[in-house]
């Protein structure tokens, strides 16, 4: 019963860590690119480095949204089951 636990969590986290990739990678893609800019061009505005980053991760959660729900969906049938399995 432990290691089905043990297992579950380890998907669980793994799961997590594939579907929060995007937005951070997007995030982290834009900030730099504007990072750049700013050192570029020596402007230092506050708004300038968080709305970009908050567009990019609406967009990418808007384009991957459904993938992000099947792995999701995918995940809860999977426990869901095997959950007759494991009670007893």
């Amino acid at each position: 019963m432990e290691a089905y636990l043990v297992s579950i969590a380890k998907q669980a986290l793994y799961l997590t860590l594939i579907l929060s990739a995007p937005p951070v990678v997007a995030s982290m893609t834009v900030g730099l690119m504007v990072s750049l800019f700013q050192a570029t061009t020596q402007v230092q505005e506050q708004t300038l480095t968080f709305v970009p980053k908050l567009v990019a991760v609406i967009v990418t959660l808007a384009l991957l949204g459904p993938w992000v729900m099947i792995q999701m969906v995918n995940f809860t049938n999977s426990l869901f089951d095997s959950f007759p399995l494991y009670v007893k």
